[in-house]
């Protein structure tokens, strides 16, 4: 294409709104897949007329308008064609860019999973079934587009690990949102945001529903990771936010050797005393054995404080758990 016709291309293309109102009343009767194919061939017009910023109003109404209406594998193509569109635009995470992921974000629905089944077991057995089905598929789908947010945000953020707030809106959607609690997968994005108080008020509800001996498990894992990250300060305030929360629902903190292990850890860490770190995992180590991969974070921890590092480099659980 010579540079008048795409330059006359450009000039071409409709303002945006009239785009939008017209697919979203296409949505709004019904008409989703129709719609959807119309939403990713004009936003690649704009895309190819570098009007990113055009384009990403389209994909985000889209998305928006198609999870409103439960459209979630729709919606969530969309909101990943909106993250592709910033990387192709090179466009910067900020304020701005921010907002048009957490409206998509927002826009996932939640699902209401009953906990209790009534006299009508097969009936209630099935809508059970179904809620499950519904709620893995949002959180895969909220997940996909979450993380393609948050390597955009690494990529053009000011963060390597990328944006801390979209960190704390993917571990809270989690959370609250998948049939089955991945307390791992869960703290790792905690401890990779910047809110260790609202870590600590989902550590707390969490005790509230685990099985015994998971509540201790939890917080160890969530100390060690900030820790494992060089993040002294943040792994202190979260067993600090943490006691204070407990306290004021008149509840005990765990009282086990684990939580016994971080409370001397912590400390020991703030000054150079590798020797009395060493001793300590000895000494704890039948209670650092319950989860594999603490021994790993706290190798990685040995190496960020006291260089201490093995042979071979960490593989397995302790890299694939903070890969995005």
């Amino acid at each position: 294409m010579s540079r008048s016709m795409s330059m006359r291309s450009r000039r071409d293309l409709p303002p945006p709104q009239k785009t939008i109102e017209k697919l979203e009343n296409m949505v709004d009767g019904g008409n989703y897949y129709e719609a959807q194919q119309m939403y990713k061939s004009t936003s690649a017009r704009y895309i190819a007329a570098q009007k990113y910023l055009e384009a990403l109003d389209i994909l985000q109404s889209g998305a928006f308008v198609q999870l409103k209406h439960g459209q979630v594998t729709c919606g969530a193509e969309l909101g990943v064609m909106l993250v592709d569109t910033l990387v192709k635009g090179a466009l910067h995470y900020n304020e701005e860019t921010f907002d048009h992921i957490r409206k998509i974000y927002e826009a996932f629905p939640r699902i209401s999973i009953p906990h209790f089944l009534g006299d009508d077991y097969d009936d209630d057995g099935q809508k059970l079934s179904e809620s499950i089905s519904a709620a893995k598929v949002c959180a895969e789908s909220c997940s996909s587009f979450m993380r393609a947010a948050i390597r955009w945000s690494a990529e053009f953020g000011t963060s390597r690990n990328g944006s801390p707030e979209l960190h704390v809106l993917l571990a809270e959607y989690i959370y609250s949102e998948s049939p089955e609690t991945d307390m791992t997968k869960v703290s790792s994005h905690f401890v990779r945001g910047n809110d260790p108080k609202k870590f600590a008020s989902m550590l707390r509800n969490f005790m509230g529903k685990c099985y015994p001996g998971e509540d201790d498990t939890a917080i160890a894992r969530g100390v060690l990771m900030y820790i494992s990250q060089g993040n002294l300060k943040d792994a202190n305030l979260l067993i600090d936010e943490l006691k204070e929360q407990l306290k004021s629902a008149d509840l005990e903190f765990p009282k086990t050797d684990l939580i016994q292990f971080i409370k001397y850890l912590l400390p020991t860490l703030e000054r150079d005393a590798y020797p009395l770190f060493r001793t300590l995992r000895q000494k704890y180590k039948t209670s650092t054995n319950r989860d594999p991969v603490f021994e790993e974070l706290l190798d990685e921890i040995a190496a960020k404080f006291y260089d201490i590092r093995h042979q071979n480099p960490l593989e397995g659980l302790f890299g694939d758990m903070f890969r995005i």
